[in-house]
């Protein structure tokens, strides 16, 4: 079994594969409950032009459909970059357990700053996730300056 370390060098992986792409650098893993990679999703923007197309959301969108509530609810998603709102919310919606990130909201933000393609909220996922009525774990940050390396250079 990995560390949540690992996976989320995997989802930094993924993230670069997507900036190769065309996409925006970010990256997504759905881990199973026994430590499996169940599934892999990277940013889709630039493949299909959806503005949602983050790879959170598409990751959970996807997971919906494959997985009971009730089996996700052992599951991780984990990722390059903390969930925005909208991805927090999927995660939510999904039914997922526990959600691990590297890079934070309030980094990114710093990092990116009113670029028109990603205009970060700087709405931490905690606090999305906490407004909920189940709860769901969360981890991070992680690993920010080997999750903030794959942007340089992109905004």
């Amino acid at each position: 079994m990995k560390n949540d370390e690992d996976y989320v060098r995997r989802t930094n992986e993924i993230a670069r594969e997507s900036r190769a792409a065309g996409n925006h650098p970010f990256g997504a893993i759905l881990v199973g409950p026994d430590g499996t990679i169940l599934m892999e999703q990277g940013n889709t923007h630039g493949d299909t032009g959806d503005r949602t197309g983050h790879a959170e959301r598409v990751l959970m969108t996807r997971a919906s459909l494959a997985y009971s509530a009730e089996f996700l609810a052992g599951c991780a998603m984990v990722t390059s970059a903390e969930p925005c709102a909208m991805c927090a919310g999927s995660a939510y919606w999904a039914g997922v357990g526990r959600v691990v990130f590297g890079l934070s909201e309030r980094a990114m933000k710093d990092l990116i700053g009113p670029h028109p393609d990603n205009l970060t909220m700087d709405l931490p996922c905690r606090i999305v996730l906490g407004a909920g009525q189940r709860k769901i774990e969360v981890v991070g940050p992680l690993l920010e300056d080997e999750c903030l390396a794959v942007h340089e250079g992109f905004w």
